[in-house]
């Protein structure tokens, strides 16, 4: 993610939001009012307040947003003039649907109650579909006597690109205008900088008594118990789509949709209701977040400031998935295949082989005034992209695929091996090339994350400790890979080169004093010798020794480390530690769940289930069940929840794909597509479910339901169905 220092062009006026942290970082000016709900649907969304409103209170990242522009950034409902008071709201379990109910105030008139409040019931149902933003407002008097009031919708359109939103503050914009069409419609358009034209099309149905730029007014008059529906859609780009009947048509669509995309993905049932409420949440945020792009399905990082391609956060995810929907492992390689840089270009730190950071689509990345428009300032997804080919070959035999994969991969291999290592020393570094770009380029990209034992931060070109990781496993699957691809004399050097890397990074990186492993080497090949998570993630790769790996995984669970809730990025005690920072101590669930994957990897997944139980527990206590992206670092308190980091995004895709990978590695769950056989190794039932049942997991053409329970210390293995003569064990040893 993005919480970096860069610098851009004139048209950004800086806010100094906080010393040091630059224009890319996303303020949080004061305190929400109201909690949010998002929605989404392809390259939309839109994130509503409790009330089913947006800009209606302080602050908030509220709007319907498409392709990075707020298209809508107020809708506010009235009941004569006043707000109404909620009485609940929440997101349905699949995410397709929100809906809000509200009641009325006392409503005076000459200092004497006009209205009794609770006397008139509003339900607000909200969906996206197709770039549109649909409502149906059903209002209900359930008063004794007839009843005659208003209903106001008040809206507005800003078309904020979305780093505006974050923070950023433009001095100069295009130009808007906004009319009345009709007496059903209000159009808003906005010419932007780089000559783009963006409208959105407000539509009221049935025509309201009363329609101004910013507002339509219903004059009501219900009798006691009668109920009337008022209909509203939003519009991104002005699509002019017929607005009668659409809303009831849309939401069969999106329905059918939501049944059609997870239809074949495996699911998880177990005897912890909270905790099948958890991976209900998780599968659904996962789903609305994945979008279908040219090149197939594509889990966009998260809503609200990361809902487009992130190169990073897209492979990851499709990991944390890779048991259970092996599909979106596919779409991600295609897509990020596709951008793939092939030339040097220094403003977006693009080098041949490098696989995308980022894509950005509106007016401040066209313009340049941000440089994410395409943006290769990443260390770390070139590697993870030959990592999750390797990865998604071992999982479903797909030989066809990674051979047409190939040439991509072997490009990845070679900025590796090339502009990848700055100084020629065996080790991936990275630096931005310009000062536009990020200045961290590791999954920790804030400013302050990577930082030497007195606090004093590492200037580059920095090589990070998991990065080489990374780098071990992609030279051990890719030299897998070739060998199944008939290329065994470019698997034996792949494999020499794992080995020598190996070698080479115990060597430099490990810090015996410390008992783990250094977060990075700056530009003077000195060790950060900070005690962090990064070291964690080695374990996921592989290539840390085994006693050395035992050490680190024992280090993670201790206090300073463990909150009780997962494990901190930075150790308490350390310098810079802040269990409130984005990077510097606070609770990253898809970090703990690589960390977790890790110890399983090492044969210590007992540690694994610990780490399990925090991040469980903490999302019992989340709204909806809902892991966010990050949370503060604070010890665990009996009988209180987690502390919430105040601008996370929730959901967030690698944070909704952590149970999936933490429940794979407590399982020891490992797929042989070559041998058509599904393992168990040394699985281990999580303290809070006695028994878990996964259905249809296996390959394209056979699958198996099964179930594990605990039987005293032990995990006893049943098939419930086989559809393929799957070989299906337990592996003990």
């Amino acid at each position: 993610m993005m919480s970096n220092d860069a610098t851009v062009t004139s048209n950004i006026e800086h806010k100094d939001p906080a010393p040091e942290q630059g224009q890319f970082y996303i303020t949080a000016t004061g305190p929400s009012s109201r909690p949010r709900h998002t929605l989404k649907h392809g390259d939309s969304f839109a994130v509503f307040d409790a009330h089913g409103d947006i800009g209606a209170s302080a602050g908030g990242p509220d709007g319907l947003f498409n392709h990075d522009t707020r298209f809508l950034s107020r809708l506010e409902l009235l009941i004569n003039g006043v707000q109404p008071l909620l009485l609940g709201s929440t997101v349905r379990d699949d995410n397709v649907l929100m809906s809000v109910d509200l009641t009325n105030a006392d409503i005076y008139r000459d200092g004497v109650i006009a209205l009794q409040r609770d006397t008139i019931h509003i339900v607000r149902t909200i969906y996206l579909w197709g770039g549109v933003a649909h409502q149906r407002i059903h209002v209900t008097n359930h008063g004794e006597a007839p009843l005659a009031f208003s209903i106001s919708l008040v809206f507005g359109a800003d078309f904020s690109d979305l780093f505006e939103v974050r923070g950023s503050r433009r001095i100069h914009r295009g130009v808007s205008t906004q009319a009345v069409e009709g007496d059903q419609k209000v159009r808003y358009r906005y010419t932007g900088l780089d000559d783009v034209k963006r409208d959105t099309l407000v539509c009221l149905d049935p025509a309201p008594a009363s329609l101004v730029e910013g507002a339509g007014k219903y004059s009501l008059k219900l009798d006691a118990n009668q109920s009337t529906t008022l209909f509203l859609a939003i519009e991104c780009h002005g699509l002019d789509a017929p607005i009668s009947e659409t809303f009831f048509k849309g939401f069969m669509a999106a329905n059918r949709h939501q049944k059609a995309v997870t239809r074949h993905v495996a699911t998880v049932d177990t005897s912890n209701d909270i905790l099948n409420e958890v991976m209900c949440r998780s599968t659904a945020d996962l789903f609305m977040l994945i979008t279908d792009t040219a090149q197939g399905p594509y889990p966009y990082a998260g809503t609200p400031w990361y809902s487009t391609t992130f190169g990073r956060d897209g492979i990851l995810t499709a990991i944390q998935m890779l048991w259970c929907d092996p599909g979106v492992a596919k779409g991600v390689l295609d897509r990020l295949a596709a951008f793939q840089a092939t030339t040097v270009d220094n403003a977006s730190d693009a080098e041949p082989g490098k696989i995308v950071h980022e894509m950005r689509g509106g007016e401040m990345a066209v313009l340049r005034e941000v440089p994410f428009g395409l943006y290769y300032g990443t260390v770390d997804a070139t590697p993870l992209f030959v990592v999750l080919a390797g990865l998604y070959l071992e999982r479903t035999g797909d030989l066809e695929t990674v051979r047409q994969l190939w040439p991509a991969i072997e490009k990845a291999l070679a900025w590796m091996d090339g502009p990848g290592d700055r100084d020629h020393d065996g080790f991936i570094e990275y630096g931005r090339a310009q000062d536009t770009g990020l200045q961290n380029q590791g999954w920790k990209d804030s400013f302050d994350a990577i930082f030497h034992a007195d606090g004093t931060l590492a200037e580059g070109p920095i090589a990070l400790c998991e990065v080489q990781g990374y780098a071990y496993l992609a030279k051990r699957l890719a030299a897998s890979s070739a060998r199944r691809l008939g290329m065994h004399d470019r698997s034996d050097v792949l494999d020499k080169a794992a080995t020598e890397l190996a070698e080479r990074f115990d060597a430099a990186f490990w810090c015996e004093d410390l008992g783990t492993y250094a977060i990075a080497l700056d530009g003077a090949k000195k060790p950060c010798r900070v005690r962090t998570s990064n070291a964690g993630q080695v374990l996921w790769s592989g290539i840390a020794r085994p006693d050395r790996a035992k050490r680190v995984a024992d280090d993670m669970l201790s206090t300073d480390f463990f909150s009780g809730w997962g494990i901190r990025t930075v150790a308490s005690g350390q310098a810079r530690y802040n269990p409130m920072s984005y990077h510097d101590g606070s609770i990253w669930p898809h970090d703990n769940s690589l960390i977790a994957a890790g110890m399983a990897r090492y044969g210590h997944t007992d540690l694994a289930e610990r780490v399990f139980e925090g991040l469980f527990a903490a999302a019992s206590y989340m709204d909806l069940r809902r892991l966010p992206e990050l949370f503060c670092g604070f010890r665990r308190r009996r009988g209180a929840g987690p502390t919430l980091y105040p601008v996370a995004c929730s959901p967030q895709a690698w944070a909704s794909g952590a149970p999936f990978l933490l429940l794979q590695a407590c399982l020891g769950l490992e797929f042989d597509p070559f041998d058509r056989a599904i393992r168990f190794r040394n699985p281990r039932m999580p303290s809070f479910a006695d028994e878990i049942t996964l259905r249809d997991i296996g390959f394209d053409d056979a699958k198996v339901d099964v179930t594990l329970r605990r039987i005293g210390e032990h995990v006893a293995l049943r098939i419930l169905r086989n559809t393929g003569a799957i070989q299906v064990s337990m592996d003990l040893s």
